[in-house]
Formats: structure tokens, sequence, C-alpha cells
């Protein structure tokens, strides 16, 4: 998970995994997440002991030592050590990265960009990156034709691999959906909703009819909202690069979508990431949450063993994407060459399964979903759920939608200030919006 990390991402972000929302939103299929983050040293380390120290900066966890791969690659290149650099929060670590490009000085040998960050990277600072795109050893072809973009500049430069992605399913408690009188069989549930998010809101209403007492169809309007908008072909800019969000269909149809679902006391009213979230995951409050693989593992860690056999995941209405991340290796590192070669091998196909088995970090490489560990894939505490198969089937079919430099601002503004206002504080769905787009238009030029 790397906005989770992403999450995430995995994250992302997110959580992702989106990372911008906790300490690594990327979690352990079959065991804890949020680990403990390092501090973020910044620069190169210097050579010792006659090897070459390579410094990795990253935000959250994005699970290469976790999952062995540091060691992994070190016992291959006897003559390298790594040394990952980790700020616990992207709201903390992508201001720091553009204060080092601008200093020229700082930067870690191999630094990560989180999705919502990549477009400003690409069109801004793209002379400051290693095209990627000329590595040898580095196949287009591998990695999917969206997230391939995502990372292009104008140019025809790619500044950074992608890692990991946020493919997005439904996770739903099958025990509160009986009891409302839903199907539970994961094919079953999909189809309640397959093709139209609305469709997941009149399942809701479906729900709240018979729901059992103390609890909501979904957690937040947020979740909704950013599973609807994701969806589109054209966000928050044009493909030209214009900012467009108030015009935009997916925006607008995703905003009311939202207020629908509050109009109609859909959801628990709850912030995603914050204490009150994850202690509603314990007590059962929701019936379901917008789910991308990274989140799989948090909702473990927060439903716990009484959760465990309750909670299945079941496709979304549409394929759409929530979180991930890119390794970029900038041009004036110390140590450039190596960079290139580790941060290649970090983001290959065959390291990406590994890292999912491990972390739950779904691949950004499409080679990758052809191997076991993705493919084959399945998830105890979600009822043996092929994980696999249900995220690579919406990994394949997310749009390429344009991104800009501010599309995490717009996204957290429109979810952070306009929907919990009108979620949390009873103001009119039009105060809402009027307030998350004045908000954005202080620091996004219209």
């Amino acid at each position: 998970m790397r906005t989770a990390r992403k999450r995430a991402h995995r994250t992302t972000g997110r959580a992702r995994r989106h990372r911008a929302a906790a300490c690594g939103l990327v979690a352990v299929l079959g065991a804890g997440l949020l680990a403990g983050c390092a501090e973020d040293g910044g620069g190169s380390s210097a050579d010792s002991g006659g090897r070459t120290t390579l410094s990795v900066g990253v935000f959250g966890v994005f699970g290469y030592k976790q999952a062995g791969l540091y060691d992994e690659y070190e016992k291959l290149h006897p003559d390298i050590r790594i040394k990952e650099n980790s700020t616990e929060r992207n709201e903390d670590y992508y201001p720091a990265l553009l204060n080092h490009l601008s200093a020229g000085s700082g930067l870690s040998d191999i630094q990560a960009v989180e999705v919502d960050n990549i477009s400003e990277i690409a069109q801004l600072h793209a002379d400051k990156f290693v095209d990627m795109a000329k590595v040898k050893g580095v196949d287009k072809a591998d990695w999917l034709g969206w997230k391939w973009n995502q990372a292009k500049a104008k140019s025809g430069q790619v500044v950074g691999l992608g890692t990991d992605i946020g493919p997005m399913g439904v996770c739903y408690r099958k025990d509160l959906f009986r009891k409302a009188g839903l199907p539970t069989e994961r094919e079953e549930v999909g189809k309640l909703w397959k093709g139209d998010w609305s469709k997941y809101v009149e399942a809701g209403e479906k729900y709240k009819k018979s729901a059992p007492k103390g609890t909501a169809f979904t957690d937040s309007a947020a979740g909704l909202f950013n599973g609807s908008v994701a969806g589109y072909p054209i966000k928050n800019y044009a493909a030209d690069g214009t900012l467009v969000y108030k015009k935009s269909r997916a925006v607008r149809e995703s905003w009311d979508l939202a207020m629908r679902a509050v109009d109609a006391g859909l959801t628990s009213k709850l912030k995603q990431f914050d204490k009150e979230w994850d202690q509603a995951y314990a007590n059962g409050a929701f019936a379901s949450v917008i789910c991308p693989p990274w989140m799989l593992g948090y909702i473990k860690e927060k439903a716990g063993d009484n959760g465990k056999g309750k909670w299945d995941v079941a496709a979304a209405p549409k394929p759409a994407n929530w979180g991930g991340s890119f390794l970029t290796v900038p041009r004036n590192g110390k140590h450039r060459e190596e960079a290139v070669e580790l941060a290649t091998w970090l983001t290959a196909p065959e390291q990406q399964a590994k890292l999912f088995r491990e972390q739950a970090s779904f691949p950004s490489a499409q080679a990758a979903y052809k191997l076991p560990e993705v493919g084959k894939a399945r998830h105890s505490y979600f009822g043996g759920a092929p994980i696999g198969k249900i995220f690579s089937a919406a990994a394949e079919g997310i749009p390429t939608t344009p991104l800009g430099p501010k599309d995490q601002i717009i996204k957290t503004t429109f979810t952070d200030i306009g929907i919990l206002q009108v979620e949390q504080q009873g103001k009119s769905p039009e105060e809402g919006w009027d307030a998350a787009t004045k908000k954005i238009d202080d620091v996004v030029d219209d």
C-alpha cells in the first residue's frame, strides 16, 4: 500500500497501500504492519570496508527490507551495501525531496516518488533524473501501459520505474451482508454493483432496510469518492495539462454519488486512517470498504482475530487505482550507475512478485501476474479470496488518466475538507463543494 502506500500503495499507495496516510500502509499478507520507520538521513553514505553504500530514500514502509530483497541483492553483489532512509509520511518526505532537488544536494542515490507527485517530477524536474527508459534491461512491455506513462515527461523521458499499484476491490463483511439479506458469495456480491458505482450505493440502500443494529453500509463517503473518481479517463487534468477538476465529469459525478450516500445515511461518517476508523474495524461498525490490495493487511490488523473468516473481497464496480509509487535515480547521485542497477532489479517482475507475496504490494509489472506468487495468490483471512485473480483483472482494466502536479492536494481537499464538512458537520453539499474548491483555488492556479 504504498495514499498506505502505496501503500499504496501497494500505496498508492495512500494509504496507496495509501502511504501518505500512515507509516507503511503496504501491509503484510499474513502478519502485522505499521512497522517503525527510520529517520530520513538523506544523501549518499560514504563507502566503507571496500563496499559501495547505496542510499534509498522512501516514505512509510516499502517492504524491500522486510521482504529480504535488500539482503538478497547484497548477496548477489558483495561489493554493495544498502542503506534505507525512511520518512514516515509522504507529506513530510516529498517537500524535503523538492528542497533537496532545488539545493542540488542531500539526495539519496534512489528516491521513491508517490503516484500523486510523479507528474510534478516528470513535468518540472525531469532534467534532474536519469531516463529509466534508456536503461539496459528495462523493457517497457513489462509494465502496465498506464503505469509506465505516468512517469513520462513531455520529452518522452521516463523519470521513474513503477513499483506497486492499488487496483481497487470491495472488502465486505459476509456476516453483516447475510443479516441484511444481501448475497455473501463474492461473485454474487460483485454482480450487485458491476459496471456502475451508483449500483454500489443502491446495494447500500438495500442493506440499510435490514441493517444489523449499529452498523452502516460503508465506512465513509471519502472512500466512495476516491473509488469512483479514479475510474474515469479524465479526472483533475485534461490531456494537455489544463486543470479541469471543477468541470470534470469524474469529480462532479463522484461528488454527487458521495453526497447521495451521506444523505441516505449509508456511511459511518469516519475519516479514514483516524483512530476512530481503526476502532470501527474491531467493532464491526460497517459492512464494506473500498479496498486496494495494500488495505487487506490493514483490515486484518485492525479487525483482528474476531474478523477472520467474516471478511471477503469482491471486484469493484469499475477498474480503478488508489496508490502506488516509483523509484527514481537523481542524476547527481554519487553512485548513479550502481543505483540504476539496483532500482532496475527492485522493480523487475520477479522482485515485484516476491514483494507481493511477502508484503501485499501489488505489482505494476504486468509480467508478474503470470508468476504463481501473484496469479495464484489467495488470502486466508478473507475466506481464501483469490486476490491475485481479482486484483490482476482490475489492474489491467484501469484507464490511463492524465495526472497533474496538484492531484494530491485536490483529492485530499475534497475528502478531508469538502466531504467531511457535509458528513460530520452537517453542511449542505453545496457548502462542502464551495469550501473544497475555495481551498484548492488558494493553492492551485485555476
